[in-house]
């Protein structure tokens, strides 16, 4: 059930009424774990049975360990616990006909709560909210990757209608659409074009391509995200953000804390810090280690297949490299000024992952090389070679909204723009909704395209 379809706007619809209407904390609840089910089971009911056992055999164990706090017997449990959880998600993601989708995100929730509860936090009480922390709907595919002490506190009262919160999270829905279908899928259908066959792009093409992917990957993604964030506020929940204009980076240590800021707090929390912490023997080497062990990791979980794992040690490499080099890196890009540098350092970090996305997208390593040997080539390609298939209105669609989407994140965080917004006279407003919503039916694509992290 995707967000953009006619069975998700029903399913909300109905949920979002019947969630008001419901006084009682227990009720809404109730209503809550229903929907998060139909809204599993209607892919696959094993997508639900699956998502159902690892979320009862989480909090079973997260008991257990709690029971057995500050004794080796804890560190037996969490450890079985972690392995059993790892062996499913790896027999799901690798050797089993049916791929659950959402599996990988509500896993790594599983994992963080039952480290937390060896960190001595207290177990969740309430096997009905934690069912919900598990499953909501709107965050069950693609995250965000919640942690419990934000989202389970927010379960401990009911949830009364609040016509800021619900307008609000109507705004951020709307902006997601817009990334989603004006951007995202606008160039998609382009992309695929050259990057499914490399091999019968000129150099021109795949380099267009290579420079217009992490577009493509951001809107789509940060679309979801905040369509997930805006339905979460519509019913009264905060949930975690997951991107924070990662194109403005300096570097790709500080991209990677503005991009799917949920799995990189995730793995640094979890993976690198207790790693880099039983390495801090071997001082700056042992950081070394646990960073490329970092983001090799990050890419096996993206899927199968060398390609992968290089594009994480990609990531990795070079934040090593960025880390020995900081000082006289910083030094070289400030001297032509300031703002000239800066502007340098995220031209240069934004080229950088361009390039590592290559290994992310492609399927082979060898059409990877291929493309690294081929992007200067055939300087004089045609202008129709250049649309990739698309028609000279819809590139200036494409390139009007992607200036438009880099403003206006820039203005709302420098100006904090939704908030200016709400204090306009209320037709003013109404102009503004109403265009929003305009543009999107206008000049969005709207077709089958599904979320590209849907598949993680």
């Amino acid at each position: 059930m995707e967000f953009l379809s006619l069975p998700f706007v029903a399913l909300m619809s109905v949920t979002f009424v019947l969630y008001y209407a419901l006084q009682r904390r227990r009720w809404q609840h109730a209503l809550l774990l229903l929907a998060s089910a139909v809204f599993a089971g209607y892919y696959h009911m094993a997508y639900l049975a699956i998502a159902a056992l690892i979320t009862a055999f989480t909090y079973w164990m997260g008991r257990r360990i709690h029971a057995a706090i500050n004794t080796p017997l804890a560190t037996i449990r969490l450890w079985l616990a972690i392995g059993g959880l790892i062996m499913l998600w790896l027999a799901a993601r690798y050797w089993a006909p049916l791929f659950p989708l959402g599996i990988s995100f509500y896993t790594f929730q599983a994992i963080a709560y039952l480290a937390d509860i060896y960190w001595e936090e207290d177990p969740e009480d309430d096997f009905t909210d934690f069912s919900i922390y598990m499953l909501l709907f709107m965050k069950f595919l693609s995250g965000p990757i919640e942690r419990a002490e934000s989202l389970l506190p927010q379960l401990k009262k009911a949830h009364t209608f609040d016509y800021r919160q619900v307008t609000t999270g109507l705004k951020v829905v709307a902006w997601g659409c817009f990334l989603k279908l004006v951007i995202a899928d606008r160039i998609g259908p382009a992309l695929d074009l050259v990057l499914n066959d490399v091999r019968g792009a000129t150099g021109m093409q795949l380099l267009m391509a290579t420079l217009l992917y992490p577009i493509q990957l951001y809107a789509d993604f940060a679309g979801y995200t905040c369509m997930a964030l805006g339905l979460g506020r519509m019913l009264g929940f905060r949930l975690q953000p997951n991107f924070d204009r990662p194109f403005c980076a300096t570097s790709t240590g500080e991209l990677w804390r503005r991009w799917h800021m949920s799995l990189s707090f995730w793995v640094r929390d979890y993976v690198f810090m207790p790693l880099n912490a039983s390495l801090r023997g071997r001082k700056r080497w042992g950081t070394y280690a646990s960073l490329i062990t970092t983001f090799v990791a990050i890419g096996v979980w993206h899927g199968a297949g060398w390609t992968f794992a290089l594009y994480g040690l990609f990531q990795g490499i070079v934040i090593i490299g960025e880390t020995i080099m900081g000082p006289w890196r910083e030094k070289i890009y400030q001297l032509p000024g300031q703002t000239a540098g800066r502007t340098l350092m995220m031209i240069r970090t934004y080229l950088l992952f361009a390039l590592s996305l290559l290994f992310f997208r492609l399927s082979t390593i060898g059409d990877v090389a291929y493309t690294y040997a081929h992007l200067a080539d055939g300087l004089q390609t045609s202008a129709k070679e250049l649309r990739l298939g698309l028609t000279d209105h819809e590139w200036i669609v494409v390139g009007i909204a992607i200036v438009l989407m880099l403003t206006l994140e820039w203005l709302q965080a420098r100006y904090q723009l939704g908030e200016k917004l709400e204090r306009l006279p209320a037709a003013l407003r109404w102009i503004v909704y109403l265009a929003i919503v305009g543009i999107i039916f206008w000049f969005g694509s709207f077709g089958v395209e599904n979320f590209i992290y849907i598949q993680f």
